[in-house]
């Protein structure tokens, strides 16, 4: 019976980081959030929420020996993990993003996590067990169809925000801030490095192997509340080219700068290209007749950065707009202007 006890302690490592990520994402966030609670990205509450449902796990936790609470446990992984993930990465990178249009998607799913989910809870949280040995075998089959169908919710989630990464890779957003490139491309297929995480303790129905899963899935929290803590941790997408700055500057590189600053102000300020929302530095280097070195660099040297100078040219014209339309909304001047909503307009602004 000595193992048993390590079997519980693992499990109580388990939800004693699951509470410690909780509280800390809800506690923790950086200053400028706090002065604009509105715009603390909404994957920080959803985490926080998901987290504290491992606690349902409690009474394995408690008393490994449960029948009731081991089919609980091994249960909770392969059913809720993977709905876990699709949700967060939906929401976390769909806050700048569609996150509206797969709002119904993910409800659904939950819904559907939900209502598997909740027989084996009232099984090992009751005082009494109701299920026969027929119904657990039943709700076995259940948890397997479920968790498969949310491993397909993760799929799909997986394939929009890589979709959102071949957009952003190449500097393409006239605002870089609005979307955590880095970010995505490090937490995209962790999904997959779970699945042979979440899975062997329910194949092999192994408290032992489970006591493994504990532990491992302690040292991710950990790991995964290191890596979140920033709140405001987007990363820059265009980089300064590398370029070497000495006295002895080649004349005609700095010609050739000068030309494309032209070309770029051509397309960029007199054309209005800035009044696109979706407006990318690649569409800039369609229109100038130099490549995109070149482009990159007169943006560094002549306006600052790309999406500086963009958000330059939409903060001026949102002036003028309101001054011409004094009857329409900030909102819509806003959009006018170029701006994807008024909350980019806002940040834009604050820069």
């Amino acid at each position: 019976m000595s193992e048993y006890y390590y079997y519980g302690l693992a499990a109580m490592l388990y939800l004693a980081t699951c509470w410690t990520f909780s509280a800390i994402r809800w506690w923790h966030t950086c200053r400028e959030p706090k002065h604009r609670h509105q715009y603390i990205w909404p994957d920080r509450k959803l985490m926080v929420v998901s987290y504290l449902c491992a606690t349902v796990t409690l009474p394995y936790a408690i008393n490994p020996t449960n029948e009731a609470a081991w089919i609980l446990t091994k249960s909770y992984f392969p059913a809720t993990y993977f709905f876990y993930f699709g949700m967060l990465l939906l929401c976390f990178f769909g806050s700048v993003k569609q996150w509206e249009q797969w709002r119904t998607f993910s409800w659904t799913a939950a819904i559907i996590v939900v209502a598997t989910m909740l027989v084996p809870i009232l099984n090992a949280w009751l005082p009494f067990s109701f299920m026969s040995a027929e119904g657990i075998s039943f709700w076995q089959t259940v948890i397997v169809v479920e968790s498969i169908v949310m491993m397909g919710f993760t799929a799909l989630a997986i394939l929009q925000v890589r979709r959102w990464i071949h957009e952003a890779r190449d500097a393409n957003y006239s605002n870089p801030e609005d979307f955590p490139l880095d970010y995505a491309r490090r937490v995209l297929l962790m999904p997959v490095v779970l699945t042979f995480v979440v899975w062997p303790a329910y194949v092999l129905d192994s408290p032992a192997v489970m006591a493994v899963e504990h532990v491992l899935q302690a040292v991710f929290n950990i790991v995964l509340l290191i890596t979140v803590l920033p709140s405001w941790r987007r990363k820059v997408i265009l980089p300064a080219p590398e370029v070497d700055n000495t006295p002895e500057e080649d004349s005609g590189l700095e010609a050739h700068i000068a030309q494309t600053a032209i070309e770029i102000e051509a397309y960029v300020k007199e054309h209005q290209a800035f009044l696109d929302s979706h407006l990318k530095i690649d569409d800039v280097v369609e229109h100038c007749q130099s490549g995109r070195t070149y482009v990159s660099l007169a943006f560094q040297r002549r306006f600052g950065s790309f999406a500086a100078y963009i958000n330059s040219l939409r903060l001026t014209y949102y002036e003028q707009y309101l001054a011409d339309h004094p009857n329409e909304t900030k909102e819509a001047a806003a959009l006018a202007s170029g701006f994807s909503s008024y909350n980019a307009y806002y940040r834009a602004r604050r820069k």
